[in-house]
Order: C-alpha cells, then structure tokens, then sequence
C-alpha cells in the first residue's frame, strides 16, 4: 500500500470496516522512535524506542493484519470502554435509576459489553506535528448505556520518548465511564517471550482483592506482607506461582493498585517496569486513582506481526483507570458522568534507558 505524508506523520490505508477507511499512521520523533496505530478500536500496533545499545525495540505486542484486530479476543493495544474492567450484577443504580448493561454469561458486564470501542471505527478529527486526535460518538444505549457519549482520544508522541494519551468525553444523559488503554507491553522486544524477568514497582500502598468472578471485593487492602508489594523493584515472576488465593483466582496479577483513595485528578507516578535484556525503563504516570496491573495471563497462543507467537505471560498491561465495579461500591471514585460536565483524564507512558 502507498504511504503519504500527513503532516510529519506518515500514514497508510489498510482497508475498510462497513464502508468506513481504517488507516495505519506513524509517528516518528526526534530519536527514531515511532508509533504506529490505527483508527480501528484507537489500537496501536507497534512502539519502536532505542535500547541501551541504541537498537531499536519495538516494545509494543500487536498485530500485522487488520483481521487480525477484528478477530482479536485480547484487546491488544486498543481502547477499551465505555468502561473497563467489570461490572457485576443484572442492573447498577444510576442515580434514581436502573441501568442494564449488557453482560457475559458469567454474569458481569467486561471491558464495555460485546462490541465495546475496541471495535469501533474512530473518526480522525486533528493531527498535528506529534499527535492525532481521534473521536467516537457512542449512541444512547450501546451496549446498555444511557445518553449519547461523544468520546475523543489524543495520542502524542513527543521526543523525549513520551507516549501521551489524552481522553475527554461529553454526554446528553447521565452515564459511566472508565476508559483505559490496553497495551500490552515486552519492554525486551515484543517476540520476546516471558515477561517474567522485568523488574515492576508500583506506587501504591493497597490493592483491590477481588472474588471468584475477579471483582473488586470492595476492600482497600495494604499490599504489605503480600505478593502484591511492589513498592520497590521486584521481579513479576517473583511470588506469581505462589500459594495465595488472590493469584489462584487471578493466575496471576489481573488487579488493581489504589494510587488514590478520592480522585483528585492530579498527574501522578503510577509505575516503573525495566526491561531486563534491553535496559529499557518505562515510567507511567496518570490522572486516575487506579492501575490495573495485569500479567498477561490468559493469552492463549496468538500469532502477532511478524510471525511472532504470543501465549501466557508474554505482555504486561499497565491499565490506568477508576476502580473497576465502582458502580456497586459507593466508597470508590464516581464513575458517573452528568451532561454539562467534560470528562478528561491523562496516562503518560515513558521510555528511556
């Protein structure tokens, strides 16, 4: 396919979803670093930065085929909502009133519903020197909804290695929304394998325990004494296969960190991971109170781009966010958003070596 210049970024059809253009673009900064992403579910395809020996690393799991996106069942790099993680139960309070959602026959409502924004086609609205901006307008009652929700995302990447992402989001009716960014992360290279061996701190004093259905129990527990202390550089494999119910139920890490017990909205570090073969140090930093750290546990063997083979463990994802379930527990961060008001919220993910 023929690539054009739009801007400083490079872009490339790739095909169409229900007449609708899917386009490939490429941001390359000042260092050689690139990101590439489409505007099918926002979902990035690849995340090139330099590594300790100034060899480029593509650090990003994704896919070479758009067919590849429309089949996935991973949610690999993409945008998930309206709201991510789960919500338990047939109907949540809204205000005075009921909400449905739409759920899976285990009985919670997951990353969205069935076609949640992992499988909407973006429309491409700005694009500037380092980013594009890119928006979604998501109907009274999808997937049980209310309001019509008008939802932008702003993707930069600047060069000083920062991937920024920039969420607002206006509605016509009170609703929720919880969007976080699914990316799947290898910081030694995306074929690589286990991601066992990086080296993750958290900063945060307690986690959310979750039940059998991996919902939030609506305790704020210390993660002292426990395998979910990261409060200083740990391996991930370290305690992962460890006798502990929270890890049985999970198979790992599949939780979330509380960074902030009431939102205040405020840019704050959130993790650190170092990649153990390159040398390559992701910083993250976010508005939310939460970070979903989850191990990649229930990868099933995929083939990625290049031919390359991703199973259990081959990614971590750092899912900054509200609380998941907060519409069943009223002493987590309001999910809720009423008309008049903008929702925004910012994720800064930081590369260097």
């Amino acid at each position: 396919m023929r690539e054009t210049t739009l801007s400083a970024i490079q872009h490339c059809p790739c095909g169409t979803i229900d007449g609708k253009p899917i386009v490939l673009f490429t941001i390359q900064n000042k260092r050689g670093g690139t990101l590439t992403f489409s505007n099918y579910g926002a979902a990035v395809q690849s995340l090139s930065v330099k590594d300790v020996r100034q060899k480029q690393t593509d650090v990003l799991l994704g896919y070479s085929r758009l067919d590849d996106y429309c089949n996935d069942a991973f949610y690999l790099g993409t945008v998930v909502g309206r709201c991510a993680s789960r919500i338990v139960g047939e109907t949540v309070r809204l205000g005075s009133e009921s909400v449905r959602l739409t759920q899976k026959a285990e009985g919670y409502h997951h990353h969205g519903g069935r076609l949640g924004f992992n499988k909407k086609v973006w429309r491409v609205v700005d694009v500037g020197v380092n980013s594009i901006k890119m928006q979604y307008t998501s109907a009274d009652g999808e997937e049980g909804y209310p309001g019509e929700l008008t939802v932008t995302v702003d993707y930069t990447f600047d060069d000083d290695n920062n991937w920024i992402v920039d969420y607002s989001a206006v509605t016509d009716k009170p609703t929720f929304i919880n969007l976080t960014q699914h990316a799947y992360f290898n910081l030694s290279g995306h074929d690589e394998g286990s991601i066992l061996a990086h080296k993750l701190q958290i900063h945060a004093e307690r986690y959310l325990p979750v039940n059998a259905l991996l919902v939030p129990t609506g305790v704020l527990a210390p993660v002292e004494k426990t395998p979910f202390d990261f409060r200083t550089a740990t391996p991930i494999g370290l305690s992962i296969d460890g006798d502990n119910e929270q890890l049985r139920l999970g198979s790992g890490y599949d939780h979330s960190w509380v960074l902030e017990e009431s939102y205040s909205g405020e840019l704050k570090q959130a993790a650190t991971v170092v990649g153990p073969k390159t040398g390559i140090t992701l910083n993250v930093f976010t508005t939310e109170p939460a970070v979903h750290f989850y191990s990649g546990n229930f990868l099933e063997p995929v083939t990625g781009k290049n031919g390359a083979q991703y199973r259990e463990r081959s990614g971590f994802c750092l899912e900054t966010q509200h609380f998941p379930d907060s519409p069943n527990h009223p002493h987590f961060p309001s999910i809720v958003l009423l008309p008049g008001e903008e929702f925004r919220s910012r994720t800064i993910f930081q590369f260097s070596t």
